[in-house]
C-alpha cells in the first residue's frame, strides 16, 4: 500500500507533489533544449516575434489564443492584431504582437511543455540535419 494509505487527501497531496516535480523536471528539459536552438526561429507570419507554436490539438482551449514557447523557454499566449485607428500608419507600425506569459497549473503545464519540448526537439533535429548537409 502507498505511503498515503487510505486517506484520500493524503493521496491527492502525494499526486500533487508528483505532478509538481514532473512539471519542474520538464521545465528544466525545455530550458536546456531551447538553449540549443541556433538560431531561435521567428514565428511564421510575425514581424517582430520569435516563438514556436506548441498548442496540442487535443487540448486546444477556445479561451486561449495561440500558445507558444519563447526564446526564454517560457510558455506564452501570442496575440497578434492590427490597430486601424490611425489611417496614416503604415501596416508594420499598426501591427501589434504581444506575448502574454502563461500562469499554468502544473498539470496543465505538463501537457503544453511536453508539446513544446517535442516541437523544439523536432527543430533541433532539423537544424542538425541542415548543418550536416551544409558541412
Amino acid at each position: 500500500m502507498s505511503s498515503a494509505g487510505s486517506d484520500p487527501l493524503a493521496r491527492k497531496a502525494h499526486a500533487d507533489i508528483i505532478v509538481e516535480r514532473a512539471a519542474e523536471q520538464l521545465r528544466q528539459l525545455l530550458h536546456e533544449a531551447v538553449a540549443l536552438l541556433d538560431p531561435f526561429p521567428p514565428f511564421p507570419g510575425a514581424f517582430f516575434t520569435f516563438a514556436i507554436e506548441v498548442e496540442p490539438r487535443a487540448t486546444a482551449s477556445p479561451e486561449k489564443g495561440c500558445l507558444v514557447v519563447g526564446p526564454d523557454a517560457e510558455l506564452y499566449e501570442l496575440v497578434i492584431g492590427i490597430d486601424f485607428s490611425d489611417e496614416s500608419a503604415d501596416p508594420v507600425s499598426a501591427r501589434s504582437e504581444e506575448m502574454k506569459k502563461l500562469d499554468l497549473h502544473p498539470a496543465d503545464y505538463l501537457v503544453y511543455a511536453y508539446h513544446a519540448l517535442t516541437r523544439v526537439t523536432e527543430l533541433l533535429l532539423e537544424q542538425a540535419e541542415a548543418k550536416g548537409k551544409g558541412a
